[in-house]
């Protein structure tokens, strides 16, 4: 396949959840394309409760697929975009979830399944990063697994577990900020010790620490700014906020500040002089490596889905290990 869209011959598999998208508007959408893009050979592979999407991309390489395209939610393209890693394929992407968090960080539609099918078959191929977190369970059971925007130990993580799910088909991700509100009165602070690279072993109390491979959220948080998809490196944002107030203070950090006042050099003026307070609230750090121990067993999240407690997770960058579909310039 071409670099830029597909081409003739070319197998196309779609690996679709059933229960997150609009099967026959998906269909009708990709067989358009696929009749525009030439002589594409189309392949339905349906997701299971059982298996999310990995085995179904993994069938679709098999079968000779060199695009995969994933329609569902975060949970559907984190678990194809793990069969594909460091494969001889493309991932596109028809996102039609709660949050579409990769599709918001790389530009790809996420309201429009024809737009979407468009950069799909169209658009552009771009190498980037994934993060790897081996997760190691109170047992000692260890567990190696892929996300593409980032993980996180904390009250995001007992947000997402209490996520009501008549609320997330209904409102989508505003169904994540009913939880925090419900989860916040009850939240306590998690002692944590983490490493950076080869650098010294911290310790601190958190409410939440995110290891992110991008930043960008819905509801227009940029919660890291610098975050870069193909940087090879990984994001930590560390969150400390001492009561209500230090919470709002992050909030207007993540919506105003690193989205508006940032992009001109008045607004980053500005926040020199107001961000004092804020750091010790929300702080920033960097590195390829990441290694993170908490005293007992706490709930963490990948891309938005729970994926139970840990005692132990030890976080790296797979650089370049994923093609991916991009709207072209």
């Amino acid at each position: 396949m071409d670099d830029r869209g597909a081409s003739r011959d070319t197998t196309v598999a779609v690996v679709y959840n059933p229960v997150r998208v609009d099967v026959r508007r998906v269909r009708a959408a990709v067989e358009s394309a696929a009749a525009r893009a030439g002589d594409v050979r189309l392949i339905w592979l349906e997701t299971t409760p059982e298996d999310g999407g990995g085995a179904q991309a993994l069938e679709a390489l098999e079968r000779g697929a060199t695009l995969v395209l994933a329609a569902g939610g975060d949970g559907t393209v984190r678990a194809v975009a793990e069969a594909l890693r460091d494969r001889d394929a493309t991932l596109g992407l028809l996102p039609s979830g709660t949050g579409n968090l990769l599709a918001r960080n790389i530009g790809v539609p996420h309201a429009n399944v024809e737009e979407a099918c468009a950069v799909a078959f169209g658009g552009e191929t771009r190498p980037i990063d994934l993060g790897v977190a081996t997760a190691t369970r109170e047992d000692g059971e260890r567990s190696e697994h892929a996300f593409l925007v980032m993980a996180g130990v904390g009250i995001d993580a007992t947000m997402i577990a209490n996520a009501r799910p008549e609320l997330k088909r209904r409102f989508g991700w505003l169904a994540y900020v009913d939880a925090g509100f419900r989860a916040l009165p009850k939240a306590r602070k998690v002692r944590i010790r983490y490493r950076l690279d080869a650098g010294q072993e911290r310790t601190a109390h958190v409410s939440t620490i995110l290891i992110a491979n991008c930043g960008t959220l819905p509801g227009n948080m940029e919660l890291i700014p610098d975050g870069s998809v193909d940087d090879g490196l990984l994001d930590v944002a560390i969150l400390q906020p001492a009561s209500v107030f230090g919470w709002l203070a992050i909030w207007r950090k993540v919506t105003w500040e690193n989205r508006i006042l940032r992009r001109s050099a008045l607004g980053r003026r500005i926040i020199r002089f107001t961000d004092r307070a804020v750091r010790t609230r929300l702080s920033y750090l960097r590195g390829a490596d990441v290694r993170l121990r908490v005293e007992q067993p706490e709930p963490f999240e990948l891309d938005g889905d729970a994926f139970g407690d840990i005692v132990a997770l030890d976080l790296a960058v797979d650089e370049g290990g994923l093609r991916v579909r991009v709207p072209a310039p």
